[in-house]
């Protein structure tokens, strides 16, 4: 891989989406870091997410990689159940990210019945069984 190719944020050294390893896998590799990132088209200005290789919103592949501010609004949340031995209830929920994308994940640091559509969250890192996972707390609790 050429300098040129590559796209380095701090000590996260990412691909361009066209080179081995796929948008996910770089996506990943950064979470695995402790980063959030999503991408932004340099061609419309967009911000995209999930990863991809092609802006969806105008088919350019020009799309960088770019730390979010980590803020967003409860979109939608759901209590899955379970019994207490297999871990008990957690939500799940759609965020909606300041920088306009929606992403699926789960609020943490209060009870799953307590996540309120409309809610302000700050997005984390946190490590789940040794890979990185986008969680978010109550905006409020920070």
């Amino acid at each position: 891989m050429t300098p040129e190719k590559a796209c380095h944020l701090g000590n996260v050294h990412l691909m361009e989406s066209g080179e081995q390893g796929g948008a996910e896998t770089q996506y990943r590799a950064a979470l695995n870091e402790g980063r959030f990132l999503i991408q932004h088209c340099a061609a419309c200005g967009r911000h995209v997410f999930y990863p991809r290789s092609i802006c969806p919103h105008c088919w350019s592949e020009r799309l960088d990689w770019v730390e979010p501010k980590g803020t967003g609004t409860v979109y939608s949340t759901t209590t899955v159940r379970r019994k207490p031995e297999a871990g008990g209830k957690y939500n799940v929920a759609l965020i909606d990210l300041d920088e306009g994308v929606r992403m699926m994940s789960r609020v943490e640091g209060l009870p799953p019945t307590d996540v309120k559509i409309g809610m302000r969250v700050r997005a984390e890192v946190i490590d789940d069984n040794g890979a990185g996972l986008v969680v978010f707390q109550p905006e409020d609790a920070t």
